[in-house]
């Protein structure tokens, strides 16, 4: 079920991970694209998912829509178009409840 406040959900995952250590260390990161899109990494060191792994995905409807992501190496990465960017951080979203399941 999405989530009406994804930037809402995003603040109470990333305060949940900081212990006075993660944060000074690891983050989120967002970004804009030059063509044109987003590109959010979001690290799980030191999480419960550190070595959670989520095989590449792409899934592309046209040029002008479309997004990717994976987990590897500690770290979620994804990217998509200009209109994208809520569900980058919902796809964040469905692996952190996934795995805490």
């Amino acid at each position: 079920m999405p989530n009406d406040n994804i930037l809402q959900w995003l603040q109470q995952w990333f305060q949940s991970e900081c212990n006075g250590d993660w944060e000074h260390s690891y983050g989120v990161e967002i970004e804009t694209l030059d063509n044109p899109g987003w590109s959010v990494k979001i690290d799980l060191q030191e999480t419960s998912l550190q070595s959670l792994i989520v095989p590449f995905q792409k899934v592309e409807m046209s040029e002008h829509d479309w997004f990717t992501f994976k987990v590897e190496k500690g770290k979620y990465f994804a990217h998509g178009d200009p209109m994208k960017l809520s569900l980058l951080l919902e796809k964040f979203r469905e692996i952190v409840e996934q795995q805490a399941s």
